[in-house]
């Protein structure tokens, strides 16, 4: 049933006879009507919204650092020193890691003999530097403390790695501390001074047997071998 307005018209002026005519569609309740658009904001309500937003970025954007923190390069260290040891188990040959602890920077020799070499890998070919605001503070090997100067860390053909204890510092003086526990293999990462472990301080009879000759980091000192800073 077609709904609308109708109207009638005389098709005869003769016999009175009529049509009806649709003058067209009647609006229905169901029929939706035009929705009214905004206005949009107002130039008041953009200047504080882009107030608001400038106030969070001078809020959040000081927090969000963009280099890497004290945290991020302890956990790298303890990646390095953990692929170092599978270096040296699975190759079944010793190695070290050299710190320098005035530069800042790290890198890898192999040991064979009294001898030493850069390792064939092109991703330690070149020493890795510590991040600008991070430096090294002081490294032990077992009760050995040093303030200055490169320091070498052992790792044996046996898994084994040599005690160490090294502390980081960054910009804002915050504290971060690595030890490595010789028999166990645990590396232990805090913000404090950590204590010695117990069994810090390995024998001179099994040290003979686990530590390669010393002569060789002479030599590779001597034969330059060791990268120049």
């Amino acid at each position: 049933m077609v709904t609308g307005y109708w109207s009638l018209e005389r098709t005869s002026p003769h016999d009175g006879s009529c049509r009806a005519v649709c003058l067209g569609p009647s609006p229905s309740p169901l029929t939706s009507r035009p929705l009214r658009v905004s206005p949009g904001f107002t130039i008041l309500e953009m200047l504080i919204v882009l107030f608001l937003l400038t106030v969070v970025v001078a809020v959040v954007f000081p927090r969000i650092s963009l280099t890497e923190d004290l945290s991020s390069t302890g956990r790298k260290l303890v990646g390095v020193l953990r692929t170092f040891q599978g270096l040296a188990a699975t190759s079944q040959k010793p190695l070290k890691l050299y710190l320098d602890i005035d530069q800042g920077t790290y890198w890898m020799m192999l040991v064979e003999g009294k001898e030493e070499r850069l390792p064939l890998d092109p991703a330690w070919k070149l020493p890795r530097s510590l991040p600008e605001s991070i430096r090294f503070t002081e490294v032990s090997i077992g009760q050995d403390k040093r303030f200055s100067g490169r320091v070498d860390v052992s790792f044996f053909a046996n898994g084994r790695i040599e005690p160490v204890t090294l502390y980081l510092t960054d910009a804002k003086n915050n504290l971060l501390g690595l030890a490595v526990d010789s028999l166990t293999g645990g590396i232990r990462v805090s913000d404090e001074r950590l204590d010695p472990p117990l069994n810090q301080i390995i024998p001179d009879r099994v040290r003979l047997l686990l530590k390669p000759n010393q002569q060789g980091g002479a030599g590779a000192s001597q034969k330059g071998l060791v990268p120049n800073q």
